[in-house]
C-alpha cells in the first residue's frame, strides 16, 4: 500500500501489522482534555468499540478483550476517535461514567479518575501526587 493511501485517504486502513497486531490508544476525556489512560487495541477491539460505542481494549496481561467498566462499572463511552497520520495510533475522546478509569484507588477508596495521578519532578526524580 502506498504511503499516500494511508496518509491522505479518507479510507480507514489501520496498520495493525506494524506492531504485532496491536495499536496504542490514548484515552482522553472530551470535556476536560485530561489524559485518562493509555491502552492497546487489536482489530477485534476496535470493531467492538465502533459497534457498541464503549471503549474495548486488548489486555496484554490477560491476552483477551477487555471492556472498560465490565467489572468496575466505570464505563468509557466513545465521543470521537482520532487516527494519526500513519494509521498506527489512536486517540479515544470519551465520556467517563463512574469514578475513574484507573484500577488503583485514592485514600478514600475511590477509583482514580486517571492513571496519570503523579507528576515527576525532573530535579529530584521524585513523584508528586496530583490528587486533591
Amino acid at each position: 500500500m502506498k504511503e499516500s493511501e494511508i496518509e491522505e485517504s479518507n479510507q480507514l486502513n489501520l496498520q495493525f501489522d506494524k506492531r504485532g497486531g496491536l495499536l496504542p490508544v490514548v484515552v482522553q476525556e472530551s470535556e476536560t482534555g485530561d489524559i485518562l489512560m493509555i491502552a492497546s487495541v487489536n482489530r477485534e477491539a476496535v470493531d467492538r468499540t465502533l459497534e457498541t460505542k464503549k471503549a474495548t481494549f486488548w489486555s496484554t496481561s490477560r491476552n483477551k478483550l477487555w471492556v472498560k467498566g465490565e467489572t468496575s462499572e466505570n464505563t468509557i463511552w466513545i465521543d470521537e476517535i482520532l487516527v494519526d497520520c500513519d494509521q498506527d495510533a489512536l486517540v479515544y475522546k470519551v465520556r467517563l461514567e463512574g469514578d475513574g478509569v484507573c484500577h488503583t484507588k485514592n485514600k478514600l477508596g475511590v477509583h482514580r479518575k486517571s492513571c496519570f495521578y503523579r507528576s515527576l519532578n525532573p530535579d529530584s526524580k521524585e513523584l508528586t501526587f496530583l490528587e486533591k
